[in-house]
């Protein structure tokens, strides 16, 4: 009975972490409708996501004491110390994108602000280094917690982060028109564009010489 209250849970902690930032990353649409404090509710929303975001964190870890009955092994054929490296493998890069990201941004990551302004740093070279780096997470927990089932649910994360990340941008367009339309032909979502980064290099050369 745990075992599918917590996978019940888990599931809905995932559709209302996503539910909640979607409707964070909308203040302007929602300015047009309530006035400026769009920016406070839509801050109120992404603190409800952030939250709902470490209850699914939990049910990953209540998750490997009471499994589904399901016909997937409950552990991964190989020793947990493998699995713990793994997980350490992916958290480390993952990990210090997510904490550049957060750097740049600054306290937008969680304050939804109507002075908004286009971030400098790695969001030069692309636009969700958060996003790309916290979308890992679900493997990191999935290999902390040993279990097979938990790697293949947290592909689920891979097109929820993708959404969240097309909600922002729509709702910058709204916001700042051709300016960040420019800004989208220039950087890379989740990797720098190719283009850019050769800009980049070239313009490093020259100022080398």
């Amino acid at each position: 009975m745990i075992a599918w209250i917590n996978a019940i849970v888990l599931l809905l902690t995932t559709c209302l972490t996503v539910v909640y930032y979607v409707k964070s990353a909308g203040p302007a649409a929602l300015e047009r409708k309530i006035g400026a404090a769009a920016y406070a509710r839509c801050t109120r929303y992404r603190t409800v996501s952030a939250v709902f975001m470490t209850l699914a964190g939990i049910n990953y870890v209540v998750y490997a004491f009471y499994p589904l009955p399901l016909p997937l092994p409950r552990v991964f054929p190989w020793p947990y110390w493998v699995s713990a490296l793994i997980a350490v493998a992916i958290a480390i890069p993952s990990g210090l994108l997510f904490a550049w990201g957060m750097k740049d941004a600054g306290e937008e990551t969680m304050l939804v602000k109507q002075e908004h302004q286009l971030y400098g740093g790695i969001y030069r070279k692309i636009r969700h280094p958060q996003a790309a780096g916290e979308v890992w997470y679900g493997w990191v927990f999935a290999f902390l917690c040993h279990s097979p089932f938990l790697a293949v649910y947290s592909v689920i994360w891979l097109p929820l982060f993708h959404w969240m990340s097309r909600a922002e941008e729509h709702d910058l367009l709204i916001r700042y028109g051709k300016d960040y339309q420019t800004y989208l032909e220039n950087t890379g979502m989740y990797f720098p564009k190719r283009q850019r980064a050769l800009t980049d290099a070239a313009e490093q050369s020259g100022g080398l010489q």
